[in-house]
């Protein structure tokens, strides 16, 4: 009853503005703008691919909570490496790289990724504030060939460091200074398991820090503290905002699905938000590529109040098992792999030591700059969407469709919800 009670104080805000500019003379109510052209499906989308496998890998752990990371990036790391790979080691990075239409884009992963690159860093400062780095770090390894190196920071923005020489704990500390620089000095990323990187170990990493800028501001009220409803229940503040949006309700699989566009239009948030309060189990066994195309080609522009929560999602992620579960085995065995490509010298056995992933995705209430220049938008009985209990997210890119940042959203941290009865 009382988050009925919540949604209705929501909303009614905007009936009111309905009632009023219903009564004017001078303004009548305004026809929603036909809807931009929609991205590219997910399906055969390699990115998009590559990220549903790993995040139900992720998932699987039952300690997992508020996964996020960015698919676009590790499929491109790995298709760097792999340029770079030979025999059944380069079969099994590019079968990581495949889709189930992937005759489509056959021998053609690493242009699809590096166009997907290129759109995202273009739209940087516009749609959203990203920070992001992207390096393979070698430990006392054979010289590394230049041919590979130009390759890999040409097309895949991809840098070759090295680790200095030293234990297991320096090596990680490099690594944190690394990733805490390519987060723009983000705290609070917290420390991997040890990393144990013999002679010849190749480490790719990855570190991302995303603020997407919304078409239309999210108000704020300092004082708007609700409950959101997750692995315990805390005190968070959320925002609040009314609009057209692509919206679809499945009410089979009894979830809500909304796309807030970012500003300039080159991006978009997606979110999956389950009709009640529970864990985000059941929604994630629907999520395959096929449902996924779906349910975004059945959004329709629709009038919705959204309320979102004020969060910022972080993970540090060790990549190794879930890549070795979906197939990349002889990548991390001395006697297997084959890097051949990646060094000028056959002394010295390269082979992969490791997959490290930092991200961070806000939501905050910021618009683009120019927000001033949109017209007000007349609703027509909105929907609600209340987003305090899990959901799943999505940022994709809307120039090539690629999936730049997946994640959940489990737990927010605040102060407990206390039962005063």
């Amino acid at each position: 009853m009382l988050r009925l009670l919540l949604c209705l104080l929501i909303s009614l805000p905007v009936l009111l503005v309905q009632g009023s500019a219903s009564n004017s003379s001078t303004k009548s109510p305004a026809v929603p703008a036909s809807p931009p052209p929609r991205p590219p499906s997910p399906l055969g989308d390699l990115s998009w691919a590559l990220g549903l496998r790993l995040y139900q890998v992720l998932r699987s752990d039952s300690s997992s909570v508020n996964t996020v990371f960015s698919p676009l990036l590790v499929a491109s790391s790995l298709g760097a490496l792999g340029a770079g790979a030979a025999g059944n080691t380069a079969s099994q990075v590019h079968d990581l790289l495949k889709t189930p239409s992937s005759s489509k884009i056959e021998g053609q992963a690493g242009e699809l990724l590096a166009a997907a690159l290129n759109s995202v860093n273009e739209a940087n400062g516009t749609s959203f504030h990203l920070h992001t780095s992207s390096a393979v770090f070698s430990k006392q390894a054979a010289a590394i060939s230049e041919a590979f190196v130009k390759e890999s920071q040409t097309r895949f923005r991809l840098q070759h460091k090295t680790l200095k020489k030293g234990d297991s704990k320096e090596d990680l500390k490099q690594l944190y200074d690394w990733a805490k620089a390519g987060l723009s000095g983000l705290e609070g990323a917290p420390l991997l398991e040890e990393v144990k990187a013999k002679a010849g170990a190749l480490i790719l990493a990855n570190a991302m820090k995303f603020k997407g800028l919304w078409e239309r501001e999210f108000s704020e009220d300092s004082t708007d503290h609700r409950t959101f409803l997750g692995k315990k229940y805390t005190k968070v503040m959320m925002m609040h905002r009314a609009g057209v949006y692509p919206y679809h309700e499945d009410i089979n699989n009894m979830v809500q699905i909304v796309e807030v566009p970012l500003w300039g239009g080159k991006a978009g948030l997606v979110l999956l938000l389950p009709f009640h309060v529970e864990n985000l189990a059941r929604l994630e066994k629907l999520l395959t590529l096929e449902q996924l195309s779906r349910w975004l080609e059945k959004t329709n522009i629709t009038s919705l109040a959204i309320s979102l929560p004020k969060a910022n999602i972080t993970s540090t992620l060790s990549l190794q098992k879930p890549l070795s579960t979906l197939g990349l085995t002889d990548a991390w065995d001395q006697t297997l792999a084959d890097f051949s490509g990646v060094s000028d010298k056959s002394k010295g056995k390269l082979h992969l030591g490791g997959v490290l992933h930092w991200a961070s995705l806000e939501l905050d209430s910021q618009a683009g700059k120019a927000e001033a220049d949109l017209e007000d938008e007349i609703l027509d009985k909105p929907k609600l969407l209340y987003a305090d209990h899990p959901f799943i997210i999505f940022v994709r890119d809307n120039t090539t469709g690629a999936l730049l940042l997946m994640g959940a959203l489990d737990h927010l941290e605040g102060e407990a919800l206390h039962d005063e009865l």
